[in-house]
């Protein structure tokens, strides 16, 4: 079983930028896939980006635009998601979401389904 707990969040203007980090714990973590996801007022919680166990594979919701980049130090038990030239559009809660490598698969990484563990999220606020 692995716990994922957000930092990082906070205040920042448009055009800035933020690196979220993903603590988790577990001596399983590095099998792990894992994945960020976003929730703004008002709306559905949505993909932002994914990563294998490995750090090879990686995968960005459509909105991303290469603004952020997803990345993990296993040694740290650490994923973060570097996130820049951020928008107001960008104001959400921030998910870390984990994926256990008996449900992780690519073709669904950009989705709710494989993520077993969820932390309690990260707010990021863009003012413009």
């Amino acid at each position: 079983q692995v716990q994922v707990v957000e930092s990082g969040g906070g205040l920042v203007q448009a055009g800035g930028s933020l690196r979220l980090s993903c603590a988790a714990s577990g001596r399983s973590f590095g099998r792990y896939g894992m994945g960020w996801f976003r929730q703004a007022p008002g709306k559905e919680r949505e993909f932002a980006a994914a990563i294998n166990w490995s750090g090879i594979w990686t995968y960005y919701g459509n909105f991303v635009q290469g603004r952020f980049t997803i990345s993990r130090d296993n040694a740290k038990n650490t994923v973060y998601l570097q996130m820049n030239s951020l928008k107001k559009e960008d104001t959400a809660v921030y998910y870390c979401a984990a994926s256990p490598p008996t449900r992780f698969r690519t073709d669904v990484a950009g989705t709710e389904a494989p993520y077993e563990y969820w932390g309690q999220g990260t707010e990021v606020t863009v003012s413009s």
